[in-house]
């Protein structure tokens, strides 16, 4: 596997660490548990991280020097990615297949294809094609450079993966990819982590209010997540009801990403403003078994994301027993059943946002039923399954290479 800009050793919401890692950290996991040997390359970051990390007796993670050691901005990372090449390059000649992950590994992997003749999968993770037609009127758009690399990945990728049939459409719309070219691989969750829990039992631990209603974001505090949707939202549930000031707690989970890594900064002076300071709480990005708690303390998790390829935080929340209130958008309109596991809502607009976050929260009864459905739901989504999935688009992949279907 090629996963050139982010780590999956790295710890998900810090940085660009995020959904993308717990994939390729979890789908290596569980393609080394069936006895494929999984070699993960990714760019050297820490100094203090040796060459070589196991994941397990059959995958590992291989560090690759290009460019500085140290963060580097992801607009400046294809810059370094000949080096990224040459240094990969003679560790590829025993492996069958080649999968890469997001833009800047496959382009990696394309010229690694044609140099060593070994088929390529590729996963998108996320298309600049779909994110600059979603993207609120103030965000910053995907580079042309980023569109121009992903139509040449397509075009030398023998298997591209997509999470779900609305990401084949787009990959078939934006990028002309053929239908056969496509393999519809869904993400899985962690169920051995993300699990029902007992919520007066995790609240009463981490100091949270036996009677609070608590709204919960996860992810990275970036324009795309859109974090100050669920912020307004709460203001709004405030001030339609002020008795509920004193109970509503907002916890934002995660770090700034990015290259609006600065708009995190605004989020605090947003929350004077509307005067909810003591509603709001903002916390570092967790891990993972610590982030199991703070679903179990939450009543409803908000995902007001502009645009997920599926949403594993929708899937993590769900799995916990939680209702998701997601906006109508990508991957999240597979990951959240509409009234079955939690509410879809359309756009962005913080009284719709607070009407559904807020029918939740009054009706506790119906909450339960949701979290009961979401907890059921989430289970058909497992890494093993993925795993399988992964496993036949490879096949495919060697299939389609044999073929000379592709270029």
């Amino acid at each position: 596997m090629v996963s050139v800009h982010t780590s999956p050793l790295a710890t998900p919401g810090v940085g660009d660490a995020g959904g993308l890692n717990v994939y390729v950290a979890e789908l290596s996991k569980r393609l080394g548990e069936r006895g494929l040997g999984v070699d993960v390359f990714t760019r050297r970051c820490d100094p203090d991280i040796p060459d070589v990390v196991d994941i397990n007796e059959h995958a590992r993670v291989i560090q690759v020097s290009a460019g500085p050691v140290g963060e580097v901005a992801k607009e400046d990372l294809p810059h370094h990615l000949e080096e990224f090449t040459a240094a990969m390059e003679p560790h590829v000649a025993e492996h069958q297949v080649l999968h890469s992950h997001y833009w800047l590994s496959g382009l990696v992997a394309a010229e690694l294809r044609a140099r060593r003749r070994i088929p390529m999968t590729h996963t998108m993770h996320t298309m600049a094609r779909v994110k600059n037609e979603l993207k609120g009127t103030h965000h910053v758009g995907e580079p042309d450079v980023r569109e121009r690399g992903e139509a040449a990945i397509v075009a030398a990728a023998d298997i591209l993966t997509a999470n779900t049939d609305d990401e084949s459409a787009e990959l078939q719309r934006h990028y002309h990819a053929r239908p056969e070219q496509i393999a519809v691989v869904p993400p899985g969750v962690d169920l051995h982590t993300f699990h029902p829990c007992d919520q007066p039992k995790t609240r009463a631990q981490l100091g949270v209010a036996q009677d609070a209603e608590v709204i919960l974001f996860v992810g990275r505090i970036q324009p795309l997540k859109s974090p100050d949707t669920l912020i307004r939202a709460a203001a709004r549930l405030v001030a339609d009801n002020p008795e509920r000031h004193h109970r509503l707690r907002l916890i934002i989970i995660g770090s700034p990403s990015g290259p609006e890594a600065s708009w995190a900064s605004s989020l605090p002076d947003l929350v004077d403003e509307l005067q909810i300071a003591d509603v709001v709480e903002f916390r570092p990005h967790s891990p993972r078994a610590e982030l199991f708690r703070w679903y179990c303390v939450c009543d409803v998790v908000g995902v007001p994301s502009y645009n997920e390829s599926f949403g594993l935080v929708a899937l993590e929340a769900q799995a916990c027993g939680r209702p998701v209130v997601a906006t109508d958008v990508g991957g999240l309109r597979h990951a959240v059943d509409d009234g079955e596991t939690g509410l879809l809502v359309s756009g962005h607009d913080p009284a719709e946002w607070a009407n559904a976050l807020g029918s939740i929260l009054d009706d506790p009864e119906g909450a339960r039923w949701l979290g009961a459905t979401a907890a059921v739901h989430a289970a058909t989504f497992s890494w093993s399954n993925t795993a399988a999935s992964t496993l036949r688009a490879y096949a495919a992949a060697q299939r389609a290479y044999a073929r000379g279907e592709h270029p």
